[in-house]
C-alpha cells in the first residue's frame, strides 16, 4: 500500500504567512502539520509515500531530507536528544509538483504512475487525526474486508452544509455508500456522516477520472463525482473512524488545536493554564 499528500494548494486562508511558508510546514508547537500526516501513514505500514507538492513549497522538500550542518553540529556535541529530533522519517518520501491548480482530481491524475495499479492511501493535510490504531490502518482494514474505496467519516451533530456528507447504506462499521453531496443546503443533507481529510482509492479511480474531467467546471475538478460514479456501482464504503480530529486547515482551527496539543504535553501544561486563566481573569 502506498500513501498520496495533497499539498500543492494556495492556502489562501492563512496570507499573508502562506504566501512564503507552505501551511503544511507550520509548527504545531514544535512538529509540522505534515510530519502528522506522514507519521500517520507510516505507523500504519506505508513505507512510500508521494506528496503532491507546488513551486513555492521546497521547504516541504528540505524537511524530509538530512540536514548535514546540524547533525554534524549535534554529534560532535553530543547532543543525542537534539540530533534524534531532527532524524529524517523513516520512509521513502517522494515529491511531485503540481504545474498548474486545476483542483483535486487533477492532483489524484497526476499519481496514476506512482501507484503502479494497487489501492493508495491519500490525505489531505487540513485533517490532523491522532488514535491507536492510526486513521490509515483503519482504512487499510475496511479496504481488505470490502476492496472498495473507503471514505473516512464521522458524525457532526451540527450544520453540514460545508461539508460532503454521505448517503450511507447503515450507520456502525464498515458502511456502504449511496453518494457523496458536497456542501448540502440545510435541511437536504443525506445524514450528519461528514467525510474528513482521508481516502483510500482503488486504482479504477483513474479510468473514471478521466471520464469526468471534461464535464468539470474550470478550476474545480474534483473527486466527487468519480467517488458518486464508483458507489453508483456499488464500489465505495466508509468507516465511521476513530481517533481525536483536530483541524488545521484554517487558522481558528489552527490555534485551537496549537492550545489542545499544548495542553495535553506535560512540558507546557500547568504554565499554559495558568496563562490561559489569566487572560480569561483579564477580558472580565
Amino acid at each position: 500500500m502506498k500513501g498520496v499528500i495533497l499539498a500543492a494548494g494556495y492556502a489562501t486562508r492563512f496570507l499573508p504567512a502562506s504566501k512564503t511558508i507552505p501551511k503544511e510546514m507550520f509548527p504545531i508547537i514544535d512538529t509540522p502539520a505534515i510530519d502528522y500526516i506522514v507519521k500517520e501513514m507510516v505507523n500504519s505500514g506505508i513505507q512510500d509515500i508521494l506528496i503532491v507538492s507546488s513551486r513555492r513549497k521546497k521547504s516541504l522538500e528540505d524537511y524530509f531530507d538530512h540536514e548535514i550542518e546540524l547533525e554534524t553540529t549535534f554529534t560532535e556535541a553530543k547532543k543525542l536528544d537534539r540530533l534524534e529530533k531532527i532524524e529524517p522519517i523513516a520512509a521513502n518520501i517522494f515529491i511531485m509538483r503540481q504545474h498548474y491548480m486545476m483542483g483535486t482530481g487533477n492532483a489524484l491524475m497526476l499519481v496514476e504512475p506512482f501507484v503502479s495499479g494497487e489501492p493508495f492511501v491519500v490525505a489531505y493535510p487540513d485533517d490532523i487525526v491522532l488514535g491507536d490504531p492510526p486513521l490509515s490502518k483503519q482504512l487499510i482494514d475496511a479496504y481488505n474486508k470490502t476492496g472498495n474505496t473507503i471514505l473516512a467519516v464521522q458524525e457532526v451533530k451540527e450544520d453540514v452544509s460545508r461539508y460532503g456528507v454521505i448517503d450511507p447504506e447503515g450507520t456502525e462499521g464498515v458502511m456502504g455508500v449511496r453518494q457523496m453531496v458536497e456542501k448540502p443546503d440545510p435541511g437536504t443533507e443525506p445524514s450528519h456522516l461528514v467525510s474528513f481529510g482521508r481516502y483510500l482509492y482503488t486504482p479504477d479511480l483513474f479510468d473514471i477520472l478521466r471520464q469526468t474531467v471534461d464535464d468539470a467546471r474550470e478550476g474545480e475538478f474534483t473527486q466527487t463525482e468519480a467517488i458518486n460514479s464508483m458507489a453508483r456501482v456499488g464500489k465505495v464504503s466508509a468507516v465511521r473512524f476513530t481517533g481525536q480530529r483536530y483541524d488545521v486547515g484554517e487558522p481558528l482551527g489552527y490555534v485551537q488545536t496549537t492550545i489542545k496539543l499544548a495542553l495535553q504535553d506535560k512540558r507546557y501544561r500547568e504554565e499554559l493554564l495558568q496563562f490561559m486563566k489569566e487572560q480569561v481573569d483579564g477580558a472580565k
